[in-house]
C-alpha cells in the first residue's frame, strides 16, 4: 500500500495548497486577431501576485481592454501596434513569420489564436535564428531550440523584471510570503532528512536515501519517487 508522500498532497486543494486566485488581477494574453491593424495605449502598470513580470493594463482603439506582459522600459502613455505589417520596435505585436531574425520576443503563442503559452517569466526573451517555409526556430531561455508556426503571434522587447532574482529575500519570513502568494508547496523538507515512516529515503542513519534512487518501473505510487528508471542501459552496439 503506498504512502501519502507530500509530492502528492500537494494536489490535493487543502487550504494549505489552495491557489489564491481571487488575488491575481488576471491573466496576460493577446486579443483576438483582426484582419486590420489596431493601436493601443498603456493606461497602467499593474502588480499581480500571480506572475513574476509587471502587467501592463492596455487599451486598444477598438475599446477592449487587455492585460500583457509589460517589456523592459513600458511606460503609462506608450503605444503599441497590434497587427500586420508594422514596425518591428518593443512592445509590438505581430506574427512570427514577420519579424526578422535575431529579434528578442516574449509571450510566444503555442498554436494561432491561444493568446501567448511561452516565455512569460520576469526578464526572459527569445529569439528568431532560423526561418523555413512555414515555421520558424527560436531559441527559449532554456537555450532549447524550439519550432513555432509562422502564424503564432509574440510580443517584441524583453519582458520587464529582469532584476527580480538578484536582490536577495533576507528573511525567511520574506520568502514565505513569496511562497504562499503562488499557492505553493513550501517549505519543502529533503527526503533524506524525514523519518523511514514519513519517506522511502528516510533514515535515522545519516543523511543518506539507503537504497537506489531510481525508482522500479511497477513500484506502485508510494514508492515511485527519486529518478525515472531509464528505457534501456548499457552501451548501444
Amino acid at each position: 500500500m503506498g504512502k501519502r508522500l507530500i509530492q502528492q498532497r500537494a494536489g490535493r486543494g487543502t487550504s494549505r495548497y489552495r491557489c489564491r486566485s481571487h488575488r491575481y488581477k488576471g491573466e496576460f494574453k493577446y486579443p483576438l486577431m483582426n484582419n486590420k491593424n489596431i493601436e493601443g495605449i498603456v493606461i497602467d502598470i499593474v502588480h499581480c501576485s500571480g506572475h513574476t513580470a509587471p502587467l501592463a493594463r492596455v487599451k486598444f482603439d477598438n475599446g477592449e481592454k487587455v492585460l500583457l506582459g509589460a517589456f523592459d522600459g513600458m511606460h503609462v502613455g506608450k503605444k503599441i501596434l497590434y497587427g500586420n505589417n508594422i514596425e518591428i520596435k518593443p512592445g509590438n505585436i505581430t506574427r512570427l513569420g514577420e519579424i526578422p531574425i535575431g529579434t528578442e520576443i516574449y509571450n510566444i503563442e503555442k498554436t494561432p489564436g491561444d493568446g501567448g503559452k511561452f516565455i512569460k517569466s520576469a526578464g526572459v526573451f527569445g529569439k528568431i535564428i532560423h526561418k523555413l517555409e512555414n515555421s520558424v526556430v527560436i531559441v527559449l531561455p532554456s537555450k532549447k531550440h524550439k519550432e513555432f508556426n509562422i502564424g503564432c503571434r509574440a510580443m517584441i522587447g524583453i519582458l520587464a523584471g529582469g532584476g527580480r532574482v538578484n536582490k536577495p529575500f533576507v528573511k525567511a519570513g520574506k520568502k514565505w510570503h513569496a511562497m504562499r502568494a503562488r499557492g505553493g508547496l513550501y517549505p519543502r523538507t529533503s527526503a533524506v532528512a524525514m523519518n523511514p515512516c514519513n519517506h522511502p529515503f528516510g533514515s535515522g542513519r545519516g543523511r543518506h536515501p539507503g537504497k537506489s534512487t531510481t525508482a522500479p518501473r511497477n513500484a506502485p505510487p508510494g514508492r515511485k519517487v527519486g529518478l525515472i528508471r531509464p528505457r534501456r542501459t548499457g552501451r548501444r552496439r
